[in-house]
């Protein structure tokens, strides 16, 4: 054998090992083989961007996964709600966290989807510059203030916050801006403040850069931020599998609100394992102070969906008032086993 088919051959199997490396760490292969599995037995595909108010679905995934029955969906990982919103319409996706006023929009505009359930409360703030002239909301007259987008519970939460302060929609400037963006944005000063979900405010103010100007209940109580949709056609055909997956988001909820040793767990293996985050970020979030983000109550209720519904008619996002009824499905949250039944603390104990 020739040097040169030597060098050859070494150089052809360290390609392929390198390739089969890279296929076995960065393919998602769970995902590609259940497509494979007949409909009745697949896993539901469920989409999550990484914020404090999706929490529950790593959690729900990282803890069944040590439980008896397995992984009871599988989570995909998105950048943001426009990818996410383009997934349901598609049908990619069968479940999905995005924000209540998108959900609502999707559902005025005909896609088939439902809102079982609710991804947290609270976990929304007005951030400025930390040393900046902003030191009350009136004095955001004349500044630029970034929200994740125009259907979103941020923006109108800044609206409800104008109706206080006697400000007109004209006198302060809101730009749609991707939430890992604000950071820079403000650094250089293309914006004078955000309204972001977390733990992006906790970032601003670990950072030094940012001050919390005020928190989301202090002009909306009982604040919901994500809910959780999922299509028409899987509670049709799978009811069981949606109640599966409420009572999971529910059981996670109340394992996250029973102190802060259970939150430092969360934020070390979701910040680990699916959010790519430094845990001590989602520890100052989900600690700083620990109602800073609350999980429950996370039942739907009509109050709290109508008055968003009737704030984005308000608004100008929402052109027709659409039921509550029309677009959510309380019947899995009545439903829910909110027990811990699947052996959290032994479960946790194993992870760690």
């Amino acid at each position: 054998m020739s040097l040169k088919f030597k060098i050859i051959l070494s150089v052809s199997g360290w390609l392929v090992a390198i390739s089969a490396l890279h296929g076995y760490l960065n393919v998602n292969w769970g995902s590609i083989l259940n497509d494979y599995r007949p409909p009745a037995q697949r896993k539901i595909n469920v989409a999550y961007i990484p914020v404090t108010c999706q929490l529950t679905c790593p959690v729900t995934d990282y803890i069944s996964k040590l439980s008896q029955n397995g992984e009871i969906f599988l989570p995909r990982l998105f950048q943001g709600f426009p990818e996410i919103k383009e997934a349901l319409i598609s049908n990619r996706m069968q479940a999905a966290f995005i924000v209540a006023p998108l959900a609502i929009a999707l559902r005025a505009q005909g896609v088939p989807i439902k809102v079982v359930y609710l991804g947290h409360r609270y976990g929304s703030a007005v951030v400025v510059r930390k040393n900046g002239p902003i030191k009350t909301f009136a004095d955001l007259r004349g500044h630029t203030i970034a929200i994740p987008s125009r259907f979103s519970d941020e923006r109108l939460l800044v609206f409800r916050a104008m109706k206080v302060w006697g400000i007109k929609p004209s006198e302060v400037k809101m730009v749609e801006m991707a939430p890992p963006d604000v950071a820079g944005a403000m650094a250089v000063g293309a914006i004078d403040a955000f309204v972001m979900g977390e733990p992006f405010p906790s970032q601003a103010e670990m950072g030094g850069y940012g001050r919390i100007l005020f928190q989301a209940r202090e002009y909306w109580p009982d604040y919901m931020s994500c809910i959780l949709v999922v299509q028409q056609d899987l509670i049709d055909k799978r009811p069981d599998v949606v109640q599966r997956l409420v009572d999971g988001i529910a059981r996670s909820g109340l394992w996250l609100d029973k102190g802060k040793p259970e939150r430092v767990d969360a934020a070390d293996f979701v910040g680990r394992f699916y959010y790519n985050q430094k845990p001590a970020l989602l520890r100052w979030a989900l600690t700083k102070p620990l109602d800073r983000v609350m999980y429950a109550p996370l039942a739907p209720r009509k109050a709290d969906f109508d008055m968003v519904r009737d704030l984005m008619i308000e608004t100008g996002v929402l052109n027709k008032k659409i039921n509550f009824e029309d677009y959510t499905d309380t019947r899995f949250s009545d439903g829910a086993t909110t027990e811990t039944a699947w052996k959290y603390e032994a479960g946790m104990a194993t992870a760690r």
